[in-house]
């Protein structure tokens, strides 16, 4: 069966992570059809997801890059509400993968973040997507993070 992920980007974002998510998808789920929708900011996510899976997606990575601001931080936390609630109304997979200006001190470790989330990512939907609701059960514990180096679990 041939699975549909939907990809929304912004044109905020300062590198390229939609390209990043379907290459990424397309090595993981050679056999997927993938719908890029870029919009212009992160408050535009929501109907970008909730068109995407409405035209037939089967689940929705979205990416995000945030200023430093703290408008920015607000108009995050309402395009993270928007998201919860297209994946409530849906009952569909929306991935919000959300990158913050003040997450490094310089650009270079900022880049290496995006990266970094974005495949991690990329990987847990078709996971999601592809091997259904329990592929991420072997996995849970386990202190992993995406943009970071993994935590790693907390040892009886």
């Amino acid at each position: 069966m041939r699975r549909k992920y939907g990809v929304a980007d912004t044109t905020f974002s300062r590198i390229d992570m939609g390209a990043i998510a379907i290459k990424t998808i397309t090595k993981e789920d050679p056999d997927a059809e993938i719908v890029r929708y870029t919009v212009p900011g992160i408050k535009d996510l929501p109907v970008a997801a909730k068109r995407l899976l409405d035209s037939g997606c089967d689940g929705v990575i979205t990416l995000g890059w945030v200023g430093k601001s703290m408008l920015d931080k607000y108009s995050y936390l309402a395009a993270s509400i928007g998201l919860i609630t297209t994946q409530i109304i849906t009952s569909k997979h929306v991935i919000d993968v959300t990158i913050h200006e003040d997450e490094a001190e310089d650009e270079e470790q900022l880049k290496n973040i995006a990266i970094d989330r974005v495949t991690k990512h990329s990987i847990n939907l078709v996971k999601l997507i592809r091997d259904g609701k329990n592929s991420l059960t072997p996995f849970a514990g386990k202190g992993l993070r995406q943009g970071y180096g993994n935590a790693g679990p907390i040892e009886d």
